[in-house]
C-alpha cells in the first residue's frame, strides 16, 4: 500500500499545477511556462536518478524505450495543448474537462490491455464522465 503515499504526493502536487500555470500564462507563452517548468522537473528528475543510482544509459535503448519515446510525444503534445487551454480558459473548467484523461486512459487499458471491465468499473467510468460534465458546465 505504499503507492497510496504517492498517488496522495502526486494529488497534492497535480493540484497547485492548473492554477499556478494559469497565472503564469497571464504573463508568458504556454511554452516559455511549458519549457521552465520541464527545465525544473528534469533537474529534479535528474537528482533522482543520481541519489537512487538509477542513471543507467542503457535504458535509453531497451526494447520498452521505443514505448516511452512515443509517451513523450504524447505527453509533450498533450501538456502544451493543456497550457494553452488554461492560458485561455478558466481553471474551474479546463480541469475538469482534461480530467477526462482518466476516463479515456481506463478505456484504452480496458481495450488494448486486456484490463477486466467489471460492472463497477463501468459505472466508476460513467459517473466520472458526468461529475466531469458537471463540473465543466457550471451554472448552465
Amino acid at each position: 500500500m505504499e503507492y497510496l503515499l504517492w498517488v496522495a504526493v502526486a494529488l497534492v502536487a497535480y493540484g497547485f499545477i492548473p492554477p499556478l500555470t494559469s497565472v503564469v500564462t497571464r504573463a508568458v507563452p504556454p511554452a516559455v511556462a511549458l519549457f521552465l517548468s520541464t527545465a525544473v522537473f528534469l533537474l529534479l528528475t535528474l537528482g533522482v536518478l543520481l541519489v537512487t543510482g538509477t542513471a543507467e544509459p542503457a535504458y535509453a535503448t531497451t526494447p520498452a524505450a521505443g514505448y516511452v519515446y512515443v509517451a513523450g510525444l504524447f505527453l509533450a503534445a498533450g501538456i502544451l495543448a493543456y497550457y494553452s487551454a488554461l492560458e485561455a480558459g478558466p481553471v474551474s473548467v479546463v480541469v475538469p474537462i482534461y480530467g477526462l484523461f482518466i476516463v479515456g486512459s481506463s478505456v484504452v487499458g480496458i481495450v488494448f490491455l486486456g484490463e477486466e471491465l467489471t460492472g463497477t468499473r463501468a459505472a466508476g467510468i460513467a459517473v466520472a464522465v458526468l461529475a466531469i460534465y458537471l463540473a465543466a458546465s457550471g451554472d448552465r
